[in-house]
């Protein structure tokens, strides 16, 4: 149970919470044109991305972990080696489709934060396509189960992992509901999903 902001005391409540918050925070992230001002391809401009979305819930949002955390049987970057390999990351050429998935797989196993990082990564990694290459992922045409599998093999085989991004891109890095249904299926593979985007938008209106 992670100590936040909220108070809140119950796993599944801060699950919910968190979800609500954080979703809403990743479409003003889009919509006031806040992530065009997001550094491209560095911790500096992801950090940037955690901290807007988790800030009103955790203190550590935007900042690099300080525990050793494991998923499924995977260590991800020691906490001792955490921040020479995020110096190496940003240095790590982004000039084309390939070059930017090498990345956005070398940052999975660094998981810079306590908590968030897929969904925060997702976003970075979408920020470096659309400046690089004009492409974005279209994530709701990716399966949960096959995403999930090819991350898991992706720091020893790669080509799964391309081949199922390079099949989601799409030019329409401006279309709302390809960003709003990408954030959907982003939250879905970390098991989030008590709420719909667009439903959460709905409620603004």
């Amino acid at each position: 149970m992670l100590e936040n902001k909220l108070g809140i005391k119950s796993q599944l409540e801060l699950a919910k919470m968190e979800e609500k918050i954080t979703k809403k925070k990743a479409l003003e992230l889009f919509e006031t044109g806040k992530l065009e001002d997001v550094e491209v391809g560095t911790f500096a401009g992801l950090s940037k991305i955690h901290q807007f979305l988790f800030e009103d819930i955790y203190e550590f949002a935007g900042k690099i972990r300080k525990e050793n955390i494991a998923k499924n049987n995977f260590r991800f970057a020691s906490v001792m080696y955490l921040e020479e390999a995020l110096k190496q990351i940003d240095n790590m050429p982004q000039s084309n489709f390939d070059e930017i998935v090498e990345k956005y797989i070398e940052m999975n196993i660094a998981h810079p934060f306590r908590e968030g990082n897929g969904r925060s990564t997702r976003i970075w990694l979408d920020r470096i396509l659309r400046k690089e290459i004009g492409k974005v992922i279209d994530w709701s045409k990716i399966d949960k189960e096959d995403y999930l599998l090819a991350m898991e093999r992706s720091p020893i085989r790669n080509l799964e992992i391309k081949t199922l991004l390079k099949n989601a891109l799409t030019d329409e890095i401006n279309n709302r509901e390809v960003y709003m249904k990408g954030i959907d299926a982003s939250y879905d593979y970390e098991g989030y999903h008590a709420y719909h985007l667009a439903d959460l938008k709905k409620d603004n209106d």
